[in-house]
Parts: structure tokens; C-alpha cells; sequence
């Protein structure tokens, strides 16, 4: 059945692609289908399937998949890896899509480390130590070519300790005595790219810098395996590795969480839950992404570059009829809070954000992030402004440091989490030890 594919013009930091395709071309996979401006920042987007383009708008690109697909794509044309990497429109695959040439393109002076982040931070998604236990080398060889453009001295693979395959795989063959394992506790959210420079380098970085004040460049753990198959075989950023999970048909065991490895960009997310057995009859909502960051979509939406997980959660109880928002700057933001709040049935009476939250550019930073010093005096602020509950965002410290106050003072806790971990059977956050 011919099915159509979607590829937003923006789906990364910077300005939206421009369309080199127009209603009626037919397409190839791994041709281009919109182009990165070349005096912005921005990214180059290409087709992930064959087939013809279905219509163009100012938003996306449409095409009309043939029936038969292939795994052969048309391939980069440029000679150096910054260049190749540059046209393959390869982004920041665990976050908010920077391009990854911008970030290659200014080498070390002297020293230097670039730094893969595989923590896997938020809990349910598996996708990238999935790809690690199976192609470990591809990581490494992401890694070495990135060392290479940058100059760097040295290079860091940071993991947390409880991904033992994964670690193994790794140790087995890195040859490289400039490359080392640094490996993490299981706390979120250790994937923070502050908290990988403070745990890797030893160096706590102020709200307002980047890992290059610390001589440091962080890259996800996929776009390194992206960079790899652009340099090595010239093939253009056209597939995405996700987990999807959650409310699932029967509601298997083996159906609550599954790995999808190269799925073709602009699928869309019914496409995905067909895959992975169906949805279930019942479902509170749809999250692209993970528990903690994730936000809620469509099952008409299609995936993107920086599509990480997609999860069917469970629905949602029903809430108190007064509830206060406390907002982690590692966690929901405040809108994706009220969101929740309304999808529990509760007025939001108070909010007020973690101590340690702070406003850089319009977004929230933590100022040492998973590492809180209680959240007393914001608790007891919002049982002032009359909550009867509190909805909380926070990463595994300050879960812990709300639940050693909230239940004293008569207020019941729920969290952003819970109808995702619940879809899953897994633990919900709240005060628990460290791993």
C-alpha cells in the first residue's frame, strides 16, 4: 500500500530548509528535498523513501511513497567529513537539533575533548544503547572522525554503569588509548550536557556556558553514528533509530518497549505503533520523545530528525480540583505542566519553579543539574496559594527532596511522568535510591 511520508522544512536549531522540489518530481531516496541556506544556520533535508512529491507547502514536503523500496539511496558528493557532515544535514539527534557542523566547526586550538553523550538519560527509551550493543564501532569511529576535524586531544564516551552490554562492547574493541569510558550514575538526568562536562572534565559550568568553556564538545551518541555513515559511506541523515512504546495491543510484555533501528524519516507515528502490534483501545495521549522532556503529538504527525521516542501513556486519573506546578528546569516546562494539569481535570492555583532554575534566553537551566537542595520553602508555597496536590517535573534528586516534605504537609504528589512510566509498568519517580 502506498503510504505518504511528511518532511517538515524545520526540524532543527536555525532557520527551515528552502524546497529544491516542486508537486509531480519524482524522487529518489537520499535526494535532496529542501536545502540549508548557506549564509544561516540550518540544516539540509533529504527523502527517506522513493517516490513522488504529493504537494509542498510553506510548511512540509509531501511524497507519495512507491510500493517497493530500497535500502539504496543516492549518494553525498562532498570530499571532507565537515563538509559531508554539513551536506547530510546531520542535527543534535537527542535534543533540540543544532547542527553538527556548527558545532565541528571551529577546531581546538590546544587540547580539547569531544565528548559522546550515551547516558540513554530519560528512562523507557533504549534506542541508542540498542544501536551501541549492536555496532559499537560505528560509535567509536563517529567519535575518531569528530576528534579529528576538532582536533581534540582527547575523546569520552559517557554511559551510565548500569548499560553493562553496551560498556562491554565498547571495552572489547577501543583500540584507541586517547579515547576512555566515563561511566554515570542512574539518575536523571545525567544526559544533561552541564551535567556530562561536570562528571566527565570535573568542571560545574555556569547556567550561561556552553561545553566549550570547558574545552569540551558534547555529541549524541546517534549523530556520531550519523557522522560515521555520512563520512564513511557517503549516505545523507535519511533514517532515525526510536524506541516506542507504551499502550500497547494486549499489552504483551514484550510489546510495552521496542527498538526501531533506520526508520525513514517523515513516517508517520500510526505507521510506527502499526509496527510495533497497535495501539491499544485506550490511551491517554501520545508523547514524541521521552517521559521528562517529551511533548504531546499526533498520530497524523510524522517522525523528524529528532524524533527519540514515541509513547502511548496511560490515561489519566482523575486529579484534585486544586493542584500547584512545580517547574524543574531538567524537566516538563511550564506550559507541558498545564497541559497535564488539565488533562488530570485540576485548576492550576500556584507555580513556582526549583530554586535552582534559572532563565537563560527565554528557557530554564539548572545550575547543577540532578544535584538539588531541597525544595521545602516551594512546596510549602504553593500549599499556601491552596493546593490540594502538587504536580511536579523534577529529576531524581529533587523528586526526592518534594517527597520528604509533600506528603508531611497533606499534599498528595503526582508527576509529569507517571502516565507514560505507568504505560510500561515501571517505577514511578518519586523518592527512591541511586543506582
Amino acid at each position: 500500500m502506498e503510504e505518504i511520508y511528511e518532511y517538515p522544512l524545520k526540524q532543527h536549531i536555525g532557520q527551515q530548509a528552502v524546497p529544491s522540489v516542486v508537486e509531480g518530481d519524482k524522487i529518489l531516496r537520499g535526494q535532496l528535498l529542501a536545502f540549508q541556506r548557506e549564509d544561516s544556520l540550518g540544516a539540509s533535508i533529504y527523502a527517506s523513501v522513493t517516490g513522488v512529491v504529493e504537494k509542498v507547502t510553506d510548511e512540509s514536503i509531501f511524497i507519495r511513497a512507491d510500493e517497493k523500496q530500497t535500502k539504496d539511496y543516492v549518494p553525498l558528493k562532498s570530499e571532507t567529513p565537515l563538509e559531508l557532515i554539513r551536506e547530510a544535514g546531520i542535527v543534535g539527534l537527542g535534543g533540540a537539533g543544532f547542527p553538527t557542523y556548527a558545532k565541528l566547526g571551529k577546531p581546538f586550538e590546544l587540547g580539547g575533548t569531544v565528548i559522546i553523550n550515551a547516558a540513554e538519560c530519560e528512562p523507557i527509551l533504549s534506542h541508542n544503547i540498542a544501536r551501541i550493543e549492536q555496532r559499537p564501532e560505528q560509535l567509536l569511529r563517529g567519535l575518531e572522525i569528530a576528534m579529528d576535524i576538532v582536533n581534540a586531544e582527547h575523546g569520552v564516551v559517557a554511559i551510565k554503569k548500569t548499560h553493562i552490554n553496551a560498556i562491554e562492547s565498547l571495552k572489547k574493541i577501543n583500540k584507541n588509548k586517547d579515547i576512555r569510558l566515563q561511566l554515570l550514575e542512574n539518575i536523571y538526568p545525567m544526559g544533561e550536557e552541564r551535567a556530562i562536562v561536570r562528571e566527565t572534565l570535573g568542571q560545574l559550568l555556569p547556567v550561561t556556558d556552553l561545553p566549550i568553556a570547558a574545552g569540551a564538545i558534547v555529541i549524541n551518541a546517534e549523530s556520531a553514528c550519523r557522522i560515521a555513515e555520512a563520512v564513511d559511506d557517503k549516505k545523507p541523515l535519511i533514517d532515525k533509530d526510536m524506541t516506542v512504546a507504551g499502550k500497547m495491543k494486549g499489552n504483551h510484555e514484550d510489546r510495552l518497549i521496542q527498538v526501531f533501528l533506520d526508520v525513514p524519516l517523515g513516517t508517520k507515528v500510526s505507521s510506527m505503533f502499526e509496527k510495533a502490534g497497535g495501539l491499544a483501545e485506550s490511551y491517554g495521549e501520545i508523547i514524541m520523545g521521552g517521559p521528562f522532556t517529551g511533548k504531546r503529538t499526533t498520530l497524523e504527525a510524522p517522525v523528524i530528525k529528532t524524533t527519540g521516542g514515541l509513547i502511548a501513556a496511560e490515561c489519566f486519573p482523575k486529579g484534585p480540583e486544586k493542584i500547584g506546578l512545580l517547574v524543574c528546569a531538567c524537566g516538563a516546562c511550564k506550559e507541558r505542566m498545564q497541559q497535564i494539569a488539565e488533562s488530570l481535570g485540576s485548576n492550576v492555583v500556584g507555580i513556582e519553579c526549583c530554586k535552582q532554575a534559572k532563565e537563560v534566553k527565554g528557557n530554564l537551566k539548572c545550575e547543577n543539574p540532578g544535584k538539588c537542595p531541597g525544595q521545602v520553602q516551594k512546596v510549602m508555597a504553593l500549599k499556601k496559594a491552596g493546593a490540594e496536590a502538587v504536580l511536579i517535573g523534577n529529576c531524581t534528586d529533587c523528586s526526592n527532596t518534594v517527597m520528604s516534605c509533600a506528603p508531611q504537609l497533606g499534599l498528595p504528589v503526582y508527576h509529569s511522568t507517571d502516565s507514560a512510566l505507568r504505560a510500561v509498568n515501571h517505577k514511578l519517580v518519586r523518592k527512591f535510591k541511586k543506582i
